[in-house]
């Protein structure tokens, strides 16, 4: 890996750093850079928010977002201290975020606590019994209406 990247992923590695003081959340760091300059930082901040969404690289999805004043992300990287987690994986997804380098393994983080294979298991349809959560379709008829007259919209901005 040249020096870049590990001087990205060492920043990433100090925002992950910065809770073993603050105690603001896990150890878990993140940085956005694009055309080789950082363009946000952040680190887990779920126990100070009181937020379960607050990890790393949701912060910093959203402060490069507010940086950059756009909620696309393509042209961006992102280096994570650890492999992220489904929701971080889909959010940066939805960024158009097209490479990430991360540090610790899921399975590293398992070894200290931090489980996500749950997740997974349920997004794979695997684990249906209801103990990670139920999904019910609810008055889809009712709710189609919204859809269909967003549908018809001629200015609607889509993402």
């Amino acid at each position: 890996m040249c020096d870049k990247h590990k001087d990205f992923m060492q920043n990433a590695i100090a925002e992950a750093d910065k809770n073993l003081l603050t105690n603001d959340g896990g150890p878990f760091g993140a940085v956005i850079v694009k055309d080789g300059k950082v363009i946000a930082c952040g680190h887990n901040e779920v126990l100070k928010n009181n937020d379960p969404t607050c990890h790393a690289e949701m912060q910093t999805i959203r402060a490069a977002c507010e940086a950059l004043g756009t909620f696309d992300l393509s042209g961006c990287e992102l280096y994570t201290s650890c492999y992220p987690c489904p929701m971080c994986l889909a959010a940066t997804i939805w960024a158009n975020i097209k490479k990430v380098y991360y540090g610790n393994t899921a399975k590293d983080a398992a070894e200290i606590g931090f489980r996500d294979d749950y997740i997974y298991e349920f997004i794979e349809g695997k684990c249906v019994d209801g103990k990670v959560m139920e999904l019910v379709e609810c008055d889809r008829e009712a709710a189609n209406a919204t859809f269909k007259k967003f549908a018809d919209k001629t200015d609607k901005q889509m993402y």
